[in-house]
C-alpha cells in the first residue's frame, strides 16, 4: 500500500462495529481482515469491561491490543492479561457510591475481574441489567472495592449530562466522566434510563492515539477513529480523521470530521475500501 494517508483504525464496538442485533456485518469482518493483511493496525476501543468485550475480541482475533473502559485499561491477547489498569482513588469511590445511595440510584461497581450490583428491586431495575455480562449481587452497603475501574451509575432521567455534572460535583476530585441514555443501546430501545460512568483521571479513548504512539510509532494524524457516541469524541477529536456513524449522538456528529451509514449498513467496509484497499 504505497502512499497511503492512515495507517491504523480506531473503532468503537457498540452502535458502531456491532449492528442492533450485536453482531459485526459479514463484510466488515472481511474488510477488516483484508485490512489487517495489509499491513494496517486495527484496534477496538470500548466502554465495555473485560467481561463485556472478551467475545467481540475472541471473535475478532486482533493481534493489537484492545483498549477497555473508556480508555482506563488495555487488553494484550498475546499475553491474555491486562496490560494497563487504571483505578479510582479509595476516597472518590466512597463519595461516589454515597451520593448513588442518597440519589437511591443502582450503581455498577467494576474492577478487572468483578462486576457487583445491588439486586434490582423493581421490573425497570431489572431490565436496566439486560445485555451486562457477569453481574454479581451484593447488599449496596458491601459494594465498596479496592482497585475499582468504573462506577456505573443508574438514573430515571433522560438528562444524562446533567447527572454527570451532578456526579462530577459529588467526587469533589478529578475524575473522567462519560454518560449517555441507555436508549442507545438496541436492548434499550425504549429505556428512560441514563448511565453515568466515573472513571479515574485519563484522556477517555483517546488514550488510544497515545497507545499507537507508543506501541508502533503511528502519530495521531494517521489514524482513523469511528464511533457514535459521547464516549467516542476524545479519539474522534484526536485522530487524524474522526469519522461518526449516521446512528450517532449529536455531540459526536460535531466532533467528527465526515459522517458515513448507520451501524446496520456495510459502512464501514465501505470506508475500509475507500480509504485503503481501492488504493492498494
Amino acid at each position: 500500500m504505497q502512499g497511503r494517508s492512515y495507517d491504523a483504525l480506531l473503532v468503537d464496538l457498540d452502535g458502531t462495529l456491532l449492528n442492533s442485533d450485536e453482531r459485526i456485518p459479514a463484510r466488515t469482518h472481511t474488510a477488516l481482515r483484508a485490512l489487517r493483511e495489509a499491513g494496517v493496525v486495527v484496534m477496538t476501543v470500548t466502554g465495555r469491561s473485560l467481561q463485556s468485550a472478551a467475545p467481540v475480541m475472541d471473535e475478532l482475533a486482533f493481534d493489537a491490543p484492545t483498549v477497555l473502559f473508556n480508555g482506563c485499561a488495555v487488553w494484550c491477547p498475546k499475553e491474555r492479561r491486562l496490560i494497563e489498569e487504571r483505578t479510582l482513588s479509595n476516597r472518590t469511590n466512597r463519595r461516589v457510591l454515597e451520593w448513588a445511595a442518597a440519589r437511591d440510584a443502582q450503581v455498577i461497581v467494576m474492577t478487572a475481574t468483578e462486576k457487583l450490583t445491588h439486586a434490582p428491586r423493581t421490573e425497570a431495575e431489572r431490565r436496566n441489567f439486560e445485555g451486562f455480562y457477569g453481574m454479581q449481587f451484593a447488599p449496596r452497603e458491601e459494594l465498596f472495592r479496592e482497585y475499582t475501574i468504573r462506577l456505573s451509575v443508574l438514573v430515571d432521567d433522560p438528562d444524562s449530562a446533567a447527572v454527570a455534572r451532578e456526579l462530577e460535583r459529588a467526587a469533589g476530585e478529578l475524575v473522567y466522566v462519560s454518560h449517555f441514555p441507555l436508549a442507545m443501546l438496541p436492548r434499550h430501545r425504549n429505556n428512560p434510563y441514563c448511565a453515568v460512568d466515573a472513571h479515574p483521571p485519563c484522556r477517555g479513548k483517546a488514550e488510544a492515539l497515545r497507545l499507537l504512539q507508543e506501541r508502533y510509532g503511528i502519530p495521531a494524524e494517521r489514524v482513523v477513529a469511528v464511533g457514535d457516541g459521547d464516549n467516542d469524541v476524545p479519539m474522534l477529536r484526536a485522530a487524524g480523521l474522526g469519522v461518526a456513524m449516521g446512528n450517532a449522538e449529536g455531540v459526536a456528529l460535531r466532533a467528527a470530521d465526515r459522517t458515513i451509514g448507520t451501524n446496520d449498513s456495510d459502512a464501514i467496509a465501505d470506508l475500509i475500501d475507500e480509504l485503503w484497499l481501492r488504493s492498494a
